[in-house]
């Protein structure tokens, strides 16, 4: 199951240097002027899981395979993007492709890094943002009402649709996302017209940049911030982006270290992939065994044939039974052949739901 999640951000706010971070790849250059990220750059990589490594060292697998993610640096947008300017148009489409949004906001003050303002101002540097993704969706919204215009002039049943999308115009015309409209009146746009994918629907994380200072004690900015995002219902991550990439080049040892030394406990891509999984609802379940041990990404809710499902789709076909032990159990035991001689491996069948941590065996035939 991909997950993907675009980085945006207003020109030098620090979100190429996240990006290098959070990857632990200098694969976006971080160079001081607007737009030095022209083509997305996209990286691939693993979901920290500690789990995995504690299973590894029972059962010392051939290899280890964590879930990933996929990060998408998408080039600085600027006021008038949803118009063309600064090459908007073809960036927010590259957002449009994305599960979730990390808005990197900058919250630090640096005289020898060129900003659009002379400050730091996130409560501006969000608000341009969010303009500009609004206004993206009501351009789509716009040629929807249009085409329904057309329609009911032989069809005066579509009159509740058409009044729907009204009411989500003059909620967009209000300069409100669409992440914060009625859910189930959102649902039922979702569901009669499948081609409209609002960008502001996606859930978004806000990443307050800070300096080192700005780790330990929240700064104005960072207070001024989490403000916006609890209005919205957002979650935010602060983060120091340059310490960040200094992790990168470190052993496990010493990233832990280091991250002691700047009194925080997480790096920000464990944060970061820790509150996106939150937000889209995801969950992992693991299989293990002597040639692999590895983890699996699927949504919340769904029961044992789909977890098998997301293995290969004939485990979904062809399910008999799921062999489950969960994460805890397992490790408390030492082995499967343990945990099952204790009687704590359960047979679960089609209306199992998995959970997080399950250390599943399945059953199939097809």
């Amino acid at each position: 199951m991909a997950l993907s999640i675009g980085i945006v951000g207003l020109p030098n706010v620090g979100k190429s240097t996240t990006f290098n971070a959070l990857t632990k790849a200098q694969h976006a250059e971080a160079a001081n002027y607007p737009f030095c990220t022209i083509e997305p750059n996209k990286a691939i990589v693993p979901v920290p899981d500690p789990r995995l490594d504690k299973l590894a060292s029972l059962l010392k697998p051939q290899k280890v395979i964590h879930a990933t993610i996929e990060f998408v640096d998408i080039a600085g947008l600027v006021k008038g993007a949803s118009q063309g300017e600064g090459l908007g148009n073809q960036f927010l489409g590259h957002i449009r492709e994305t599960s979730a949004i990390v808005h990197v906001v900058r919250c630090f003050k640096d005289d020898n890094v060129i900003h659009v303002n002379a400050q730091p101002d996130p409560k501006d540097d969000v608000e341009v943002i969010n303009m500009e993704l609004i206004l993206a969706d009501l351009q789509q919204l716009d040629r929807k009402i249009d085409r329904l215009q057309k329609q009911m002039k032989s069809d005066n049943k579509l009159q509740p649709q058409y009044d729907l999308l009204l009411k989500i115009k003059t909620h967009f015309e209000q300069g409100n996302p669409a992440r914060v409209f009625p859910d189930k009146e959102l649902e039922y746009i979702r569901l009669v017209f499948e081609e409209m994918r609002f960008i502001t629907e996606k859930p978004v994380i806000y990443v307050a940049n800070v300096d080192e200072s700005g780790l330990v004690t929240d700064n104005g900015w960072v207070q001024q911030l989490k403000q916006i995002a609890e209005a919205e219902g957002a979650e935010v991550v602060k983060i120091c982006a340059r310490a960040e990439e200094e992790l990168s080049g470190l052993t496990d040892e010493e990233r832990i270290e280091f991250l002691q030394d700047i009194g925080v406990n997480e790096s920000g891509l464990d944060q970061v992939i820790h509150k996106a999984y939150a937000l889209l609802g995801l969950i992992s379940f693991l299989t293990a065994g002597p040639k692999e041990v590895r983890a699996w990404t699927l949504h919340k809710g769904m029961s044992a044939p789909q977890a098998a499902g997301v293995i290969h789709t004939d485990f979904e076909r062809g399910f008999i039974r799921a062999e489950v032990i969960p994460y805890t159990t397992y490790i408390a035991h030492g082995s499967e052949n343990a945990a099952k001689a204790a009687g704590l491996m359960s047979l679960e069948g089609k209306e199992y739901i998995v959970n997080d941590g399950d250390v599943i065996h399945f059953r199939f035939n097809v």
